[in-house]
């Protein structure tokens, strides 16, 4: 069964590019299957959660992997915000994949009793993941690599930073900065598409104004972003950046801004550039140069093209708006089998601002791709499109 259009959408995209379901054999259906009752377990164990919320994900478990979709309790806060969604009482795999996956975490939330008011309410489940990668020790490498940068040209300072960022905790920053150029050449096998350039020219053509950078996940992957946040505002890219982020645990990993503040505080904790960089930070918080902030919509099941008008607001003031990672991708061109070669700006011509990503390949969605670069990646791995090991920098500015 194939979805009608979400509000808002056109009929013509919608039979051009079908939205993306959990059909048998597809990596959505993998991740219904076998990620989500894995990711319960995970959190089971990591936690030691009371009966009450321990017979709640029993009870998750058996709806995804044998029932229909059941609406939020009406008691449960917030319930409202989901009551008129229409796909309840259909099977999780039958409805759009980025509706399941969101109303998912949604539901994962509410087991565990994160927003009910008593001692588990605010409760982060994926808090113990996120701190783990932070500690690690390779963390430190990464950190200390920052040392290097200010021994390489502004321009590959520029690339280094947006690679990292990019790339997220497979970013090798060290592995850059002591391979130099050549380094940063075989960094960047991966990108199947770079608009890197018209980024920086964007940003160097306008007075320094405000960037929207919408960020991904928490953790290692988000200190490059906070790293990319400090040399836009210290280059005088941007007089100001608006980091936005997930106004409570979404995803296992999506940055909060608890996470934010636990990143700034593993900055300032080392040593050399990381912790000068880490209270520059600090400080451009205290100034309201680095601006944290928060929307509902961010938890949304649905794509930027129906963000509400405040938001839209936002982005259009921006000079550039930055999106990160995989599920802001989806959300920002429609989690929609387009055909590879479909142009990244006519998907996104409905934005109301200048618009980059910064996204490796972890789903099957894809927009932009050059029709020599399809037939290439065709030819080789099947998996390309969701291993992670590709990537792209598309800009529509």
């Amino acid at each position: 069964m194939c979805p009608s259009p979400s509000p808002g959408e056109t009929s013509e995209a919608h039979d051009r590019a079908p939205v993306i379901v959990s059909t048998p054999g597809s990596f959505a259906r993998s991740v219904l299957d076998e990620r989500h009752p894995a990711l319960i377990e995970r959190v089971r164990r990591a936690t030691p959660y009371p009966p009450e919320q321990q017979r709640a994900l029993d009870a998750l478990v058996e709806e995804i992997t044998k029932g229909a979709i059941e609406r939020l309790d009406d008691g449960e806060p917030g319930a409202g915000r989901w009551q008129d969604e229409p796909y309840y009482g259909q099977r999780w795999t039958d409805v759009p994949f980025l509706w399941a996956e969101s109303f998912f975490y949604r539901k994962l939330l509410a087991a565990l009793r994160h927003f009910t008011p008593g001692p588990w309410q605010g409760i982060d489940p994926f808090a113990p993941f996120k701190s783990a990668e932070l500690t690690n020790s390779k963390v430190d490498e990464e950190l200390s690599a920052l040392d290097r940068l200010p021994e390489l040209p502004v321009v590959e300072q520029d690339l280094t930073l947006l690679l990292s960022s990019l790339w997220g905790n497979r970013a090798d920053l060290g592995f850059q900065l002591s391979a130099g150029a050549e380094g940063l050449g075989e960094r960047v096998t991966g990108l199947v598409v770079d608009d890197s350039p018209a980024l920086w020219e964007t940003l160097d053509a306008h007075d320094p104004g405000k960037v929207c950078l919408v960020a991904d996940n928490a953790g290692p992957e988000l200190l490059p972003d906070l790293v990319l946040a400090d040399h836009l505002l210290t280059t005088r890219r941007a007089a100001s950046v608006v980091l936005h982020l997930k106004p409570y645990p979404y995803y296992v990993s999506d940055a909060t801004t608890t996470d934010v503040l636990a990143c700034l505080d593993r900055m300032t904790g080392a040593s050399g550039r990381a912790a000068e960089t880490g209270e520059r930070l600090r400080q451009a918080v205290s100034a309201g140069r680095l601006i944290l902030r928060t929307h509902p919509f961010s938890c949304a099941p649905h794509p930027y093209a129906l963000m509400p008008a405040d938001l839209r607001e936002d982005f259009a003031s921006a000079t550039l708006t930055v999106m990160k990672g995989d599920l802001n991708y989806r959300r920002l061109v429609g989690d929609r089998h387009w055909p590879a070669t479909t142009p990244f700006a006519e998907v996104v011509a409905y934005f109301p601002g200048p618009v980059a990503a910064l996204r490796t390949l972890k789903s099957d969605v894809v927009t932009g791709l050059a029709p020599r670069t399809v037939e290439e990646l065709d030819a080789g791995a099947e998996t390309w499109r969701t291993s992670g090991t590709h990537a792209l920098i598309q800009a529509r500015v």
